[in-house]
């Protein structure tokens, strides 16, 4: 079947509605992935056109498409222990600063797609734990959060094929956290799956239910949404970051103009940002 191509009008429509959704702003030099991701969704659906799954997807008679529909849209790529740096700044100096506070510690990773990032953080946390058995004596939690419910459902199973193993993963540690379960897929350790809590959230609605966290992972997202909603986000992130906690974003995202909420924090390599004091 070939797909129709939309109109520019029908393109703007539903640049529009995927904002309203949910905050990625869909540029004209990136129109090429409404068919790439939405042309399965056709064919899937029985449908004969993008044009009708889309007006079927407005008209809000069926959420569960209208949800498939930003699925296909929000779903990127992602890997293991992403840049590398975030996560040796966590296991050499966030942990050890948090490791005796007399209270539970908390981790968010946001927008976690297929779940690499935060299974990265859990590893990092039970490595560190092995060298530091007494730490986090009223438990540690890490919460990862995304849109997309398939991705959620797909991350909690702990169960990766051949080509995300091999994105990012060190020998050494595919070795002890996965065993293989056929010729192309690997499950990660149980004791590491059970340390992530996946919960489904939308970056623009409110954060309320999620609680306070001292380290905030929101990498590789901001660069979707517009400087309004980027604001948005970043300030709610503050709002739920206990004082003095730490943010990552990705390698070429910043804060923009919200230094007042935070202040950067140089390492070798590589940045982060601390929250100020309210």
């Amino acid at each position: 079947m070939k797909l129709d191509q939309l109109a520019p009008h029908e393109l703007s429509e539903f640049a529009e509605f995927l904002e309203r959704q949910c905050g990625i702003v869909l540029s004209e030099q990136k129109g090429y992935l409404v068919y790439s991701r939405l042309g399965p969704l056709v064919r899937q659906e029985n449908l004969t056109s993008i044009s009708e799954l889309l007006q079927i997807a407005y008209k809000g008679s069926s959420a569960q498409l209208r949800e498939k529909v930003v699925d296909a849209m929000t779903t990127n790529e992602t890997l293991w222990f992403r840049d590398k740096y975030p996560f040796e700044i966590l296991s050499k100096t966030l942990l050890t600063k948090l490791a005796s506070v007399n209270r539970k510690v908390r981790i968010w990773s946001a927008a976690c797609s297929s779940g690499q990032e935060p299974y990265s953080i859990a590893m990092c946390i039970q490595e560190f734990k092995r060298s530091h058995p007494r730490a986090f004596p009223y438990g540690i939690e890490i919460v990862a959060t995304d849109i997309s419910t398939e991705m959620l459902k797909r991350a909690k199973t702990g169960k990766f094929d051949s080509i995300s193993i091999s994105r990012g993963l060190a020998d050494e540690r595919k070795n002890r956290f996965f065993k293989a379960v056929d010729n192309n897929h690997m499950q990660l350790d149980h004791e590491i799956v059970s340390m992530v809590h996946f919960k489904p959230q939308n970056l623009l609605n409110s954060y309320s239910g999620l609680g306070r966290f001292d380290v905030v992972f929101c990498r590789n997202v901001l660069i979707y949404f517009s400087l309004s909603n980027k604001r948005k986000i970043l300030q709610q992130i503050a709002a739920c970051l206990q004082n003095h906690g730490a943010l990552f974003l990705g390698a070429s995202e910043s804060i923009a103009e919200l230094n007042q909420l935070f202040s950067l924090e140089r390492n070798n390599p590589g940045i982060f940002y601390i929250k100020k004091s309210n």
